[in-house]
């Protein structure tokens, strides 16, 4: 699957493609379209007697994490990982739909809120006649959702004649949007625990930082063996060689902390979709974001200030990669908010 999407993807997701549409129109729905439907990759977190391709939260990260290498604007995280997993638990009808392709969706949750404040940004309320009135900032992957999912009081609705106003967003590959309800028909589909859904998402995204952190090294390398001073290729002077290697040894962490919160995740989708909760992602999720959105940031500036002048203009991508990586780093939780977590659940808290 790793060689399958990465191969569409550079056929497909060029960097200069990228760049000439974030402007405009950022969203490649063509690009999702093959992803989701001939790849299958919408419908990987769904089981297989529901349509889906009964996969887990591994093969959900070994995607996100290419897509990170592409900054591929599709809305891969917001649609089958954060939309879907809230839907798991209903069994709605609406998953075979997201499986197949054929409905993308989003989760009316802001991009800024996180598994301890989830209901940050979001000022929705149900009426007597089970409408939907109030507003969400920040929503991310909300203009290009055929359905939206709202969360409300602990159940999960599907909004219809919702208002979308797209709003300044600092990475261009992922708009984010405020939703207003004004007394919006909705269905209620089930139950949802917004705190596990968005702790789910923050575990799986940093495979995509992971991803980020790999294309800044791996071309930041072959960057500097290529470019000389002084007749010499600038990866040749120490300086450049240790500031590369301990970026090295920061993404190594990095995908051990990916690798494990992924795994976690998969444990704690099957758990929940039994009725039952995995202990272990609060830990590893909030180590992987904790870790890996810092160094997600960190390797997306080593590259730019080590490519030099060529590095500063729009042409190169490199900027695509810094605006990634400071968009999710106060994603779902800023690695600040993670720590303070994960002092508490491992029993170590700071000092008053």
């Amino acid at each position: 699957m790793r060689a399958s999407v990465r191969g569409l993807l550079a056929d497909r997701c060029p960097h200069s493609a990228v760049l000439g549409r974030v402007e405009s129109e950022p969203y490649d729905l063509g690009l999702w379209k093959t992803l989701a439907g001939e790849i299958g990759v919408a419908g990987l977190l769904v089981p297989e007697e529901l349509g889906g391709a009964g996969a887990s939260a591994r093969e959900a990260a070994v995607v996100l994490e290419e897509l990170g290498r592409a900054v591929a604007p599709v809305p891969f995280l917001t649609s089958a990982v954060l939309a879907t997993r809230a839907l798991l638990p209903t069994r709605d009808a609406l998953l075979a739909e997201l499986a197949e392709g054929r409905t993308t969706a989003a989760l009316a949750v802001s991009f800024a809120a996180s598994p301890y404040r989830p209901d940050r940004g979001s000022s929705v309320s149900v009426d007597g006649d089970g409408r939907l009135s109030g507003t969400v900032t920040g929503v991310a992957g909300a203009d290009v959702a055929d359905v939206l999912l709202v969360p409300v009081d602990g159940d999960l609705y599907a909004a219809e004649g919702s208002s979308v106003a797209a709003g300044p967003s600092l990475d261009l590959t992922r708009p984010v949007a405020t939703v207003t309800f004004d007394r919006a028909e909705a269905r209620r589909v089930g139950t949802c625990d917004l705190a596990a859904v968005l702790r789910f998402g923050a575990g799986l995204l940093a495979s995509e930082q992971l991803g980020v952190a790999e294309w800044c090294l791996e071309t930041t390398l072959a960057y500097v063996k290529e470019r000389h001073q002084f007749a010499r290729p600038v990866g040749s002077f120490q300086a450049i060689k240790h500031r590369l290697a301990d970026l090295w040894l920061d993404v190594v962490r990095a995908r051990a902390a990916a690798r494990a919160a992924a795994g976690d995740a998969a444990g704690d989708a099957a758990g929940n979709a039994a009725g039952a909760a995995d202990a272990a992602l609060p830990v590893s999720a909030a180590v992987a974001q904790a870790w890996n959105a810092v160094v997600a940031v960190h390797a997306a500036e080593e590259a730019l200030q080590l490519h030099g002048g060529i590095g500063m203009t729009w042409e190169h991508p490199v900027h695509l990669y810094l605006k990634r990586a400071k968009a999710t780093e106060i994603a779902l939780g800023t690695p600040g908010d993670h720590r303070a977590a994960l002092a508490s659940l491992v029993g170590v808290p700071g000092p008053e």
